[in-house]
């Protein structure tokens, strides 16, 4: 895992075509806003999250975010024990964002 400035995080995912954008929030704190092309697991699902996560393509790069950077702290070292090698994660979280965001669909 990595923890990555915001500024770091934009510069690498731009740059990566690799990328996959993982936004691990609640539904509550989704429906106010989420970064362009992002897919949604929330954290607090436990082994579902765990269950969803595991469906994904570990050969991806993954750049997670929350709120403030501690759950997807959190669901990168979970991601790196379930065998992916790149998750990095979006120190500040969307609080400190300062790039797009959209309303969820």
């Amino acid at each position: 895992m990595a923890d990555l400035s915001q500024k770091d995080w934009t510069k690498q995912l731009e740059e990566d075509n690799n990328a996959i954008i993982l936004d691990v929030r609640t539904q509550e704190e989704v429906d106010r806003g989420i970064i362009p092309n992002a897919i949604h697991i929330d954290i607090f699902k436990g082994q579902g999250f765990i269950d969803e996560v595991e469906q994904l393509d570990k050969s991806k790069n993954y750049y997670v975010y929350c709120k403030s950077g501690g759950r997807s702290g959190q669901a990168c070292s979970v991601m790196n024990q379930l065998g992916f090698d790149n998750a990095y994660n979006l120190v500040g979280g969307i609080m400190d964002w300062s790039g797009e965001i959209i309303q969820s669909k």
